[in-house]
């Protein structure tokens, strides 16, 4: 028989043991989230693009936290739908994340947080960049608008795919600058780049990581970003309200999303990791090259933030009536 004494020490150790992180109780046991396979991080565009830089630089160090490999599978298409999709089909047991950037409007709503997927945390927010490549680009904002009012079918722009956060930011444009472009998208915003240096496409509005080397060795000249702040990579680069465009305002976002039905263990564990990976000096360059600030909070903030912010573009995309095919 146990004496007392021994008795209260097994229950204060079962107590502590309930106090313990998933991830913790599970150190021990080879078959128990995460030590049993590698994780899939999906992301919807092609490598080179914002989404893509931040996510594998987090993925190595979530890989770090966990003790497992986390594999950064690409399957762009469809404005990043076919990678929601993935998710949303893989089975709920921790091992699959996908980073869901956005603002995303769809014409047919794919898998989305909320519904097929649960939020997991906030990596990361920040702007957009209006560039171009031709050798004759206007001087400025101003002179840039007037060009396109004088031949709207000489002007067009690219970025990331149809109702990405790019494409609003591009119709937002249209709608404060009294403008008509047409918009051209690709499955990526390093794809879209390649042909706006090119000067094949006269505009890009495009996020800041693909296009930052090409400011800066003057490739590509930049008009505005579209925060309400200027960033620390661009310092000198305007914003849409400085560069003239009132009551201008757009940023990205990326979230990281599971499955429905991980969980809840495994979802609070995950969030803390992606907060300290927001938060970590790591992804600090990354950061600064996108002009982004590290995502904080709970699940439920994401959730939340992620529900409210793609509802106030859909009233926008509707009371402007703006092109999001």
């Amino acid at each position: 028989m146990p004496t007392p004494f021994l008795h209260r020490r097994a229950l204060l150790a079962a107590a502590s043991a309930l106090c313990l992180p998933a991830a913790v109780l599970a150190a021990g046991d080879p078959g128990a989230w995460p030590n049993a396979k590698p994780i899939t991080w999906i992301v919807g565009f092609p490598p080179g693009g914002t989404v893509d830089v931040l996510t594998r630089v987090a993925a190595r160090k979530l890989g770090e936290k966990t003790g497992q490999p986390v594999v950064v599978e690409n399957r762009p298409g469809a404005s990043g739908a076919i990678a929601l999709q993935a998710a949303a089909k893989a089975a709920p047991d921790g091992y699959t994340l996908v980073t869901v950037p956005g603002p995303v409007l769809y014409a047919t709503q794919p898998p989305e947080v909320g519904n097929e997927l649960v939020a997991v945390g906030m990596l990361a927010q920040g702007p957009m960049v209006l560039v171009s490549g031709l050798p004759n680009a206007p001087a400025q904002m101003s002179d840039l608008i007037h060009a396109i009012k004088k031949d709207p079918a000489a002007w067009s722009y690219a970025s990331s795919g149809s109702g990405t956060s790019q494409h609003l930011a591009g119709e937002l444009f249209n709608v404060r600058a009294g403008t008509a472009m047409a918009h051209v998208p690709y499955k990526g915003g390093g794809q879209a780049v390649v042909d706006v240096v090119a000067a094949h496409i006269p505009l890009g509005m495009l996020g800041v990581t693909p296009v930052l080397q090409q400011i800066r060795s003057g490739k590509l000249k930049a008009y505005a970003v579209t925060t309400s702040y200027r960033i620390e990579s661009l310092p000198d680069v305007p914003t849409m309200q400085e560069a003239g465009l009132k009551n201008y305002e757009a940023a990205q976002w990326y979230a990281v999303a599971a499955p429905r039905g991980v969980p809840a263990a495994a979802v609070q564990q995950l969030n803390a990791w992606v907060n300290e990976i927001a938060a970590s000096a790591d992804l600090q360059p990354a950061l600064v090259a996108s002009g982004s600030v590290a995502g904080k909070g709970s699940a439920r903030d994401a959730q939340q933030f992620i529900a409210s912010d793609n509802r106030k573009w859909k009233e926008l995309a509707e009371s402007s009536k703006l092109d999001i095919r």
